[in-house]
């Protein structure tokens, strides 16, 4: 009996064993890789537009147009599209679907194309991705489709989502982009009434947290800054505290899109942080 019972425990252990494995084996390799979409723009006075109470003096700063390529496992997510083609001084050099050939994605490989927010920065050259899922926030998707959409909210770089062409998932808290915790759209409303934020878990480097604009600039984030033109001022105070909680209690790093001097916190194209 007691023979019969060792077997038993040892299969047991050894079916734990071979599952675990299983697992480990299983598990998805997951990338960030950033991508310059937009040319700087030359260095700009922060401390009207970017601060309701006149916080940055005569602050100058270069700030710069971020889009993100998320490799998870065989899918492939990026997440904000950068400013349109058509943005004269700042337009991109190299569109977004040119940057991803270079590593080798083509644009049906996207499976879904995570926006932060509505503005123009952020949003122009989705429309080269019409085959991936849309992901934005609920609150920026309620703008965008409303019949008078808010001031500056632009439709026409996702016409083919709202005629029903493309699929759209609009998000209204969270989201667990590929449902295991690697990938993870947070929801920090203020900035606009949908903003969201990313968190991405790497093997390596450990958590990032893409900012998305719930802050602009290092300056902005240390002392809670509030820009002028923000929908909500108590939300994204809010945001920003989570945000901040998160960083801490993930030891993640921040990289805050538009701020210049965070670009060297990840490889250059066509290198990934892992």
């Amino acid at each position: 009996m007691k023979r019969t019972l060792s077997m038993l425990a040892l299969g047991v252990c050894a079916n734990a064993l071979v599952s675990l494995s299983a697992s480990a084996q299983a598990a998805p390799e997951v990338t960030l890789t950033r991508l310059d979409c937009g040319t700087n723009a030359a260095p700009t006075e922060v401390n009207q537009r970017f601060s309701d109470t006149y916080a940055y003096g005569g602050l100058k700063l270069q700030l710069v147009f971020s889009c993100y390529l998320v490799k998870h496992g065989d899918d492939y997510m990026v997440w904000d599209s950068g400013q349109p083609l058509t943005a004269g001084p700042v337009a991109p050099k190299v569109k977004l679907v040119d940057l991803l050939e270079q590593v080798k994605v083509k644009p049906e490989q996207v499976k879904f194309v995570g926006i932060s927010h509505y503005h123009g920065d952020h949003i122009g050259q989705v429309d080269q991705l019409p085959k991936s899922t849309l992901l934005i926030g609920k609150g920026d998707w309620d703008v965008l489709t409303a019949a008078t959409p808010t001031a500056g909210a632009n439709p026409a770089p996702f016409a083919s989502w709202i005629k029903g062409d493309s699929k759209v998932e609009s998000v209204p808290l969270d989201k667990d982009v590929f449902g295991d915790g690697t990938v993870i759209m947070l929801n920090t409303p203020g900035h606009t009434p949908g903003h969201h934020s990313l968190l991405v878990k790497l093997k390596d480097m450990g958590s990032v947290l893409l900012s998305g604009d719930l802050v602009h600039f290092q300056e902005n984030y240390d002392n809670n800054g509030v820009p002028s033109f923000n929908t909500d001022r108590a939300a994204t105070v809010a945001s920003i505290d989570r945000f901040k909680k998160l960083a801490a209690n993930l030891k993640a790093t921040v990289i805050i899109q538009h701020d210049a001097r965070d670009i060297a916190k990840l490889p250059v194209l066509p290198a990934s942080a892992k």
